[in-house]
């Protein structure tokens, strides 16, 4: 039997969480193949770490995306059998696999899964969706998914030699979203709205002296402040909205513009929960210099290769928002601990909020 963490009951108050769930696999259909056989220990285990948290409202990112949402709908079928269930399912086409038909990475070569607006082998490999115990509002939804990268106000558009990168063809076409960025209204039960902005930036690695993806990812976040700042043209809602998802970049440690995510977290119109775990506290990365308990992904250290454990899953709610709780879902150990391992290299993030009304 599963033990849940306490959440709120208070109709006014609500879970929101997000969780880069890396259920992603190597073709189109091979994801909902693996939640139907009901035999995938990831599954398993990212159906527990989802019931144990129980969010009122959640983002998943890392997710393969399918037509019609058929992997959506079958893991919402395994959430409900394990207690959590989620009626209201919500996701839109992603930029990852999305072809162009042009070299995008400036390898010379066209049709590979860096060409894609986002990384991917196929369309909707590793995208967002939305499960909510709440009626999310479609029709209403706002997508920046197709902005045009050199369309963001005070872009940083990368240049080898003083050239555009990879050719001004690219980059007249280059999405600057890599998955997506939303703007998703969810209908809460006394009559309010919470509004999501949900998004998963590119990784800022992979790339050359250029620092195509390191500028992109930074951009990717750059864009929720031109969007409050009224500069994309929707109004921005001027409450009850929470900034979530991966944001791929750590305040101090590891690769990337730091100061992308340094300004977001220091936005007066945001704050900051600063969520928390215990297995990433127990287990800090030598040589880093943020807060361990603040960590949210369990890579290799860099002496394996790897950047070490980071911050880079976010829920950062609107200043005027109530926040009860906060959390990072990391155990440091026993069967929990076991179970948030075996489903991802990242934790699940999650807040309680109290919106204004």
């Amino acid at each position: 039997m599963l033990v849940t963490l306490p959440f709120a009951t208070a109709a006014e108050t609500v879970r929101v969480a997000t969780y880069t769930v890396e259920l992603s696999r190597k073709g189109p259909g091979l994801l909902l193949r693996d939640i139907l056989r009901g035999e995938d220990e990831q599954v398993a285990a990212v159906v527990g770490v989802i019931a144990r948290v129980h969010p009122d409202i959640l983002l998943l990112t890392g997710f393969d995306v399918d037509h019609g949402n058929a992997a959506l709908s079958a893991l919402a079928d395994r959430m409900a059998e394990a207690g959590a269930p989620y009626p209201h399912r919500f996701s839109l086409r992603s930029n990852a696999g999305m072809a162009t038909g042009l070299d995008l990475d400036g390898n010379g070569r066209a049709g590979e899964p860096r060409d894609a607006q986002g990384y991917g082998r196929f369309a909707g490999q590793g995208g967002m969706a939305i499960l909510s115990r709440f009626p999310v509002l479609a029709d209403e939804v706002t997508d920046f998914s197709a902005l045009l990268w050199k369309d963001l106000p005070g872009a940083h558009l990368p240049e080898a030699e003083g050239v555009p990168f990879p050719s001004e063809a690219a980059l007249a076409l280059q999405r600057l979203s890599s998955t997506g960025h939303w703007v998703v209204p969810v209908a809460l039960p006394g009559g309010g709205r919470l509004h999501l902005l949900a998004y998963a930036a590119t990784p800022p690695v992979f790339d050359g002296p250029e620092d195509r993806n390191g500028l992109r990812s930074a951009d990717e976040t750059a864009l929720w402040q031109r969007y409050l700042d009224g500069a994309l043209g929707p109004a921005p809602p001027e409450r009850d909205f929470v900034i979530l998802g991966k944001v791929n970049l750590d305040p101090l440690d590891g690769d990337g513009r730091h100061a992308a995510v340094r300004a977001l977290l220091s936005d007066p119109r945001l704050q900051d929960p600063a969520p928390t775990g215990e297995g990433g506290a127990l287990n800090p990365t030598a040589g880093h210099h943020g807060a361990p308990e603040l960590d949210t992904a369990d890579w290799p250290e860099p002496a394996e290769g790897g950047p070490g454990n980071l911050r880079v899953d976010y829920v950062l709610p609107a200043a005027g928002m109530r926040v009860l709780a906060a959390g990072v879902h990391w155990p440091s150990g026993g069967l929990a601990g076991e179970e948030a391992a075996a489903a991802s290299r990242h934790r699940l993030v999650w807040a309680d909020l109290e919106p204004e009304g």
